[in-house]
């Protein structure tokens, strides 16, 4: 058997394996995680509501399963802790905010539905922003996450606590959801994979246009593929469900890079500010494409209009969803998500039917951009991971930013064309904190854009160094 060490940074799907071969058991399993959750966690604050009975319980219903030659599904004895702002039934789910301290839900979500029904060991919560509102993870309940590979910076956010703990080795898989880049920008910052399926990929009983989506993380492309392979699937309860098996996405397909074509821009067109250090990662990550098989060429569509409209239909969302609630609690509630929810609350008939409009134009030009290329390489945040000690940068490349969702636009566009994105780590800042590019894929088309994240990942192997700070 494997030092502890060397366990928990095991690639989910080999965990596995050892779990259905009984080389390993549930509980031996758990309690590794369990001791590493004891020694970085004080440090990288990424778990929060700790549940050692129920997964106790959990670990030896796995292994009296696997004893009778039965297992309990594809994610069969894997501890997990779920997102914060993801419903677990028994289980407080505060989505970081005071507000919601004592909330204790009767139901699951749908994703942590699917993943309890495959097996998992749930291990508590992940921290994420106060109603995962933003690209860094801080709230007044539960503090700050940090960056395992620098405790000074960011993890990240909104999925910011499940990407810190996945690249601490505090679990091995995570779910997240992504509506401005809260898969992507956590990913790359802390060195994991992150993928944003199309809507409706992930059903979701809460989301109505499709701007907000659930989706997989870990450490590898497989890894993400598994658990994607879970979540997947149509359900009555989501309107925008798609009716494709989500066991189709187990497998990664064959091929990789080899004979595509790559778009790549670092600054989406020139829309964008980014720092120099930052683009040269994404150059360097073409030409790793380039190594891969792939044919590049420097091109971006047109992304006119996309702040527009993902800021527009992101206020008028969180009006819709959580308006009333925020009134209720607004002497408590970070001043930018209420002013943000205000802004939603004076919007205009026309002014949220221009949004749509410009959403459906987004849609297209991208749809047919990636008829001419199979995948677009960009960069996730214009900027290495900032100070953890602040909310947001407030200048990027020498340009003042507006708000806290200013330097959040290479993952925002993305997020109002409706397309697939998958968050790889692509290199290390001067500072030795990580940097991920997102390659963009066709509409639907998730298990060719795994193929591709697969091909790259063979060629960079960034993803092997592991933190150092903790």
């Amino acid at each position: 058997m494997s030092t502890d060490t060397e366990l928990i940074f095991r690639p989910a799907v080999e965990l596995q394996a050892l779990l259905r071969a009984r080389e390993l058991s549930a509980r031996e399993l758990l309690a590794a995680y369990e001791a590493r959750i004891d020694e970085v966690n004080p440090a990288v604050n990424a778990i929060v509501n700790r549940t050692p009975e129920r997964a106790a319980a959990e670990a030896l219903r796995a292994d009296e399963a696997a004893a009778r030659g039965e297992f309990l599904g594809p994610l069969h004895g894997l501890p997990v802790a779920f997102k914060d702002n993801h419903l677990t039934a028994g289980i407080p789910t505060t989505f970081g905010s005071v507000t919601r301290k004592d909330f204790v839900p009767e139901t699951d979500d749908i994703v942590v539905e699917r993943m309890r029904a495959a097996g998992v060991v749930t291990l508590g919560k992940t921290n994420i922003p106060e109603f995962a509102a933003g690209g860094h993870t801080f709230n007044e309940l539960w503090g700050t996450t940090r960056n395992p590979y620098d405790l000074s910076v960011t993890a990240g956010g909104s999925s910011g606590g499940a990407a810190a703990a996945l690249a601490a080795g505090m679990h091995p898989i995570a779910d997240g959801n992504d509506m401005g880049g809260s898969l992507r920008l956590p990913a790359g910052f802390c060195n994991v994979i992150g993928l944003r399926p199309s809507a409706g990929r992930v059903p979701s009983a809460s989301e109505f246009i499709g701007l907000g989506v659930s989706g997989p993380m870990g450490r590898t492309v497989a890894d993400v593929a598994l658990l994607l392979s879970v979540m997947a699937g149509p359900d009555g309860r989501s309107p925008i469900s798609l009716e494709e098996p989500g066991a189709s996405f187990g497998e990664v397909p064959p091929g990789g890079m080899s004979g595509r074509r790559i778009a790549f821009s670092t600054d989406l067109g020139g829309v964008v500010a980014v720092e120099p250090e930052i683009a040269d990662i994404v150059r360097a990550a073409a030409r790793s494409c380039e190594e891969a098989g792939a044919t590049v060429a420097e091109a971006s569509p047109d992304f006119t209009g996309a702040d527009e409209a993902f800021r527009t239909l992101r206020a008028w969302q969180f009006e819709a969803t959580i308006g009333t609630f925020l009134d209720e609690h607004r002497d408590i509630i970070r001043p930018s998500l209420y002013a943000n929810m205000e802004q939603g609350r004076t919007l205009t008939g026309p002014q949220v039917g221009r949004a749509m409009a410009l959403h459906m134009e987004l849609f297209h030009r991208l749809r047919e951009f990636l008829g001419t290329y199979d995948a677009l390489l960009l960069p996730i945040s214009p900027l290495p991971a900032f100070r953890g000690d602040i909310q947001f940068p407030d200048t990027v490349a020498g340009e003042q930013q507006p708000d806290y969702l200013g330097w959040m636009r290479a993952v925002c566009h993305i997020s109002v064309t409706g397309h697939p994105a998958i968050a790889m780590p692509a290199g290390f800042s001067a500072a030795g904190t990580p940097v991920g590019v997102q390659l963009v894929g066709r509409h639907r088309a998730e298990r060719e854009l795994l193929g591709l994240a697969a091909g790259f990942e063979a060629v960079t192997g960034f993803a092997k160094r592991r933190p150092t700070a903790i």
